[in-house]
């Protein structure tokens, strides 16, 4: 029998390990470049910082502890000094691939912050494994500027999974589709028509508002803002403001909304207030060449026709009057019916003549 050299002995106090293998090793020095594991082999292991994290720059002094126990996947037996050169990046990329891969399967949601943003869409990182989301799956409407998603977290599905051609994209939009069919199913279910319920301003257009009322949008049509005149929604309503109102209509998907509540309506008492033969204040509000229309309050307006402004001849209105003026003048005639009021400033102007005889009578009479 041939004697042993020391070495060959030696080496048989140790474990074999092979290129591939994932082996266990505790952590006996960290440097911030790189971390050295006993294996349990002749030679130590090494983890360089590439192959610890995608992360770029990280100091691995502060994510890794001497004393620490971990696995890592075996790149070289020897790294042409003597070491084992390790991957835990290429272990956990192994172990998430078989993860990704059920999640695929079963369409599990995964939750991830985006690392990456690219003109053609993002790129998130599971288990050291990149997903890319294309663009076009990025949300369920077109998104310009990606950069907001940068380091925020997004949740998709996986629906396409290929690691040979390395090659797994993510889909936001569908998971978003879903949600939003559930909620709306949700809130139909719960909704009627004369409901007051409140939402936020989505988006202002010219004809109206629409608010979101938790995955469905209602709209708030120009005509519904107020009893009186809208000339622009913008003015009334911005994106984010918090709305109360109540739903008008339900038709199909469709949801009329308004703040006119009729129990706030103007004419409600307009008969009483604005009855023929009583003086009433208002504001010009617009003026067409046949008249004013004077404002009495939000929602009912009156019009003051040209030839009931003055005792004497004007051409148009905008002559004597102006838009913001307030004025004072008779109601001429009320028709509830119709919701409309004529008004008479020169039924108010006394005869000048007549007046001042009687002012001259009065004051012989005293002297």
């Amino acid at each position: 029998m041939s004697e042993q050299s020391f070495e060959e002995m030696l080496d048989e106090t140790f474990k074999t390990i092979h290129t591939g293998e994932v082996v266990d090793g505790t952590v006996i020095d960290v440097k911030d470049d790189q971390i050295i594991l006993n294996i349990g082999y002749k030679a130590d292991g090494i983890i360089t910082r590439n192959e610890y994290t995608s992360t770029p720059g990280v100091d691995l002094t502060k994510m890794v502890e001497v004393g620490t126990t971990m696995q890592a996947k075996v790149l070289k037996v020897n790294d042409g000094e003597g070491q084992v050169l390790l991957s835990y990046k290429k272990m956990v990329a192994d172990n998430g691939n078989k993860k990704l891969e059920e999640a695929f399967e079963n369409q599990t949601v995964i939750t991830a912050p985006v690392r990456q943003v690219m003109n053609g869409g993002l790129g998130v990182i599971v288990d050291e494994t990149r997903i890319f989301i294309p663009a076009s799956l990025v949300s369920d409407t077109f998104v310009k500027d990606l950069s907001i998603y940068k380091d925020k977290e997004v949740s998709f599905i996986i629906t396409e999974y290929n690691p040979k051609k390395r090659r797994i994209i993510g889909n936001c939009k569908q998971l978003i589709i879903a949600q939003k069919e559930a909620a709306q199913k949700a809130l139909f279910e719960r909704i009627h028509e004369g409901d007051t319920i409140e939402g936020t301003v989505k988006n202002v257009t010219d004809f109206g508002a629409f608010i979101d009322l938790g995955g469905v949008d209602g709209l708030l049509h120009i005509s519904e803002m107020s009893w009186g005149r809208t000339e622009n929604p913008k003015k009334l309503y911005k994106v984010g403001d918090s709305v109360k109102c109540f739903i008008k209509e339900i038709n199909g998907s469709k949801i009329a909304l308004s703040v006119k509540y009729p129990d706030l309506n103007p004419w409600n008492d307009a008969a009483t207030k604005y009855a023929a033969g009583n003086v009433v204040k208002g504001v010009v509000a617009r003026m067409t060449d046949f008249g004013a229309f004077v404002q009495l309050e939000d929602g009912i307006d009156a019009l003051l026709h040209v030839s009931q402004i003055s005792r004497e001849h004007i051409n148009k209105p905008a002559d004597v009057l102006s838009i913001g003026q307030e004025i004072e003048a008779k109601v001429v005639d009320m028709n509830e019916a119709e919701k409309k009021i004529s008004l008479s400033m020169k039924a108010l102007i006394t005869d000048e003549p007549a007046a001042k005889q009687d002012e001259a009578e009065s004051a012989e009479e005293n002297e």
